[in-house]
């Protein structure tokens, strides 16, 4: 039982090892483009080190009246638990700032003027879609050169407890800032969004 176990790693070994990663890598980033993202990044799984900062957060009671956090804090600092087979993680950006003259409805007490994230369609959709998109090409490109390794992934949009900011560190596409938000040089206006994958990116 030991030596098949062994040889079926081995074989699953091979197969991974037949794959050039770093040109995979490099269409994904370049699909990302393609799907309008502004940065697409790749971090492992290990989020144990921001783990133990939520934690004290949390301790600390920082959270407040968000009961969810607490809730959900072993499903954001264990990856494994929300997708059990994933040893990679996508950490897509997509810009939402739009260029506008508020001061017209600033100043006038009859109209409202509202977060530029929540113009036009529901972010949710959006992000999920184009993330949903750049995951089938990748499952694509990988069975049609390498039919026999076995893939699996899950894409999230602001849709399951994922520590979103440290990944996009991780992964580069961003830095935490200050305010505790993913900053860039062009700011704070823009969402994050994650593909857990179980191939090794």
């Amino acid at each position: 039982m030991i030596l098949a176990m062994h040889e079926t790693n081995s074989e699953k070994s091979a197969t991974a090892d037949a794959v050039d990663w770093i040109a995979l890598v490099k269409k994904i980033k370049t699909w990302g483009q393609e799907l309008g993202f502004a940065a697409i990044g790749i971090a492992g799984t290990d989020v144990s080190a921001a783990g133990a900062r939520l934690q004290q957060w949390l301790e600390s009671g920082y959270h407040g009246d968000m009961a969810y956090m607490a809730t959900h804090a072993e499903l954001r600092t264990t990856p494994g638990l929300l997708v059990p087979t994933a040893v990679s993680i996508i950490s897509a950006r997509l810009a939402y700032w739009q260029q506008q003259d508020c001061t017209r409805v600033l100043t006038n007490p009859q109209l409202a003027y509202i977060s530029r994230y929540a113009l036009g369609r529901d972010y949710h959709k959006t992000l999920r879609y184009r993330l949903q998109k750049l995951a089938e090409r990748i499952a694509s490109e990988i069975k049609t050169s390498h039919p026999e390794m076995p893939l699996s992934y899950r894409v999230f949009s602001d849709s399951a407890p994922v520590m979103e900011v440290e990944l996009a560190r991780q992964s580069g596409i961003a830095w935490r800032g200050k305010h505790s938000l993913s900053l860039t040089r062009q700011g704070s206006w823009h969402f994050l969004g994650e593909i857990y994958l179980s191939v090794p990116l």
